[in-house]
């Protein structure tokens, strides 16, 4: 289960009518939705997965959820399953906001908001290398992907909370 920022607990569909709601409010603005994941290892894995709306020029709201999994020591396994975890709730998410909009005769692309996955990785350090092949599955499954310094879902609000 995620949680608001102020701790709440609330499921992905609870978050996509918070969405969708935001986004009715002021259908002419404009939204970026992300989901982006981080890990830090400790015992176990630590996983954080963010879920992001902001309204550009306006500041934003997010939803995160926490949870141990498996210690990961491969970083390219831990970077599959961040990816994963994110292309994972991504799907869940934008079915919930289609059947939102859809029930109002709307479609989420006729609206202006981008939905992006953020990836923890970057042009320096030892993700680098997998830059390429993190960025294509991502694209494949029809998403923008952001990656370091970019990808502030998983880059900034999750690497907060997975330390």
């Amino acid at each position: 289960m995620f949680k608001t920022a102020q701790g709440q607990i609330i499921n992905v569909p609870d978050i996509a009518k918070r969405i969708f709601d935001i986004i009715m409010s002021d259908k002419t603005s404009s939204y970026e939705i992300t989901v982006g994941t981080d890990s830090q290892n400790f015992d176990r894995t630590k996983m954080v997965e963010v879920i992001a709306i902001h309204k550009k020029g306006n500041g934003g709201t997010y939803f995160y959820n926490i949870e141990f999994i498996r210690l990961i020591t491969n970083l390219k396994q831990k970077i599959n399953e961040e990816t994963g975890r994110s292309l994972f709730i991504a799907h869940a998410l934008l079915d919930n906001l289609e059947e939102l909009f859809m029930e109002k005769d709307m479609l989420l692309e006729d609206l202006n908001v981008s939905f992006q996955i953020h990836c923890d990785i970057g042009r320096s350090g030892k993700t680098s290398v997998l830059i390429k092949e993190v960025v294509s599955w991502v694209t494949s499954q029809g998403y923008v992907c952001l990656i370091k310094p970019d990808s502030y879902a998983a880059s900034g609000i999750a690497d907060k909370y997975s330390k």
